[in-house]
């Protein structure tokens, strides 16, 4: 009897030892997860037939496809389309959150709105890479979990106006074209509540008169950084100053594009009309080649989509993001205006 007793104390303390050794076991995986195979990000876009916006999705599906040929990780991208409204945008994000995905990149409708959308973030813990719609600084400041991408308008801007200052500098007829002393332009603008489209307004037009140019502004509307919109104003304007206006600024390239089409449809009236945009698009690169669009300013897409990526997928993996951010959170892809001395430049590099 004792020694069965002896048996069963023998037994009892060898279970002990083992459970604690399963016990230690499971906390140190638990402490060292194992790596991730695959990550999901959920991408929300503003509009997805928007041309940039478009460049960069395509951009960010490239990164992501060499991401997972030199990690091995997979990645999945959920693409959804907001179309241009705020309520579904939202929808979309709770259904990217119960899709479990691990980060999300989102190109806000309305900016003002990022609130609602940082709120289901933050309640289901992912983080968020706001990108070209910048949410105000008291929403990006609510959550160590929030970033942003994007290109600094005024810069836009300040480039767009040097272009031109530069060409008026050198010969002043080239804007002047009726020599009658000042520049009569008109403008095409973006959305009225885009941050962006206010400030490229502002800014482009305030470095032209610092650069001592003499400004008459005929027109001004808004086009919504939509071609066909713009189009439709152009063509009143040219109705209403057949020969008055010299130079039309644009705040992206999509709506100098569609104010080129207005001028073709009159014959393109001598090629005396200038037209700058801001983008850098590939339909905007093709016109300067053209000789129908005089300039623009390109973002460094590849980093800039680069950026977004690179965020996105270390927060995915629990990591910290490699590209240089400011304030911790924000990301500031550098530009250069783009002539077609530019242009012609980087083909003949390319060759």
């Amino acid at each position: 009897m004792k020694k069965n007793r002896w048996l069963a104390a023998g037994i009892l303390g060898l279970l002990l030892v083992v459970s604690a050794a399963l016990f230690s076991r499971a906390r140190i995986l638990d402490a060292n997860p194992k790596p991730k195979k695959s990550i999901r990000l959920g991408v929300l876009l503003y509009r997805g037939d928007d041309t940039f916006i478009g460049t960069l999705r395509a951009a960010l599906e490239e990164k992501a496809k060499a991401y997972e040929q030199e990690t091995g990780i997979k990645v999945t991208m959920d693409v959804m389309d907001a179309k241009s409204s705020q309520s579904p945008q939202n929808s979309q994000v709770e259904r990217l959150t119960s899709l479990g995905c691990d980060a999300l990149c989102v190109n806000m409708v309305d900016r003002s709105a990022a609130s609602v959308v940082i709120d289901k973030a933050m309640a289901a813990d992912i983080p968020v890479v706001f990108f070209n719609r910048e949410p105000v600084e008291e929403d990006m400041n609510r959550w160590e979990k929030l970033y942003y991408v994007g290109a600094d308008a005024k810069e836009s801007a300040v480039l767009q106006g040097q272009i031109l200052v530069d060409a008026y500098r050198e010969n002043p007829a080239f804007l002047d074209s009726n020599g009658d002393g000042r520049v009569s332009y008109v403008m095409l603008e973006g959305e009225s509540s885009h941050q962006d489209s206010l400030i490229r307004t502002k800014w482009s037009i305030q470095t032209l008169k610092d650069g001592g140019i003499p400004l008459e502004r005929l027109k001004g509307g808004i086009a919504n950084w939509e071609r066909s919109q713009a189009s439709a104003l152009m063509e009143q304007w040219l109705m209403e100053y057949p020969q008055e206006i010299e130079l039309v600024v644009c705040n992206n390239d999509d709506m100098a594009l569609g104010a080129i089409d207005a001028i073709e449809r009159r014959g393109g009236m001598g090629n005396r009309i200038k037209l700058v945009g801001i983008d850098g698009n590939p339909s905007g690169l093709q016109a300067i080649r053209d000789g129908t669009l005089f300039g623009t300013v390109e973002p460094d897409r590849q980093a800039y989509a680069g950026a977004i990526f690179d965020i996105a997928s270390s927060l995915a993996l629990g990591t910290e993001p490699s590209v240089e951010l400011s304030e911790g959170k924000y990301y500031w892809s550098s530009q250069r205006p783009v002539t077609a001395a530019d242009v012609f430049e980087q083909a003949e590099r390319t060759e």
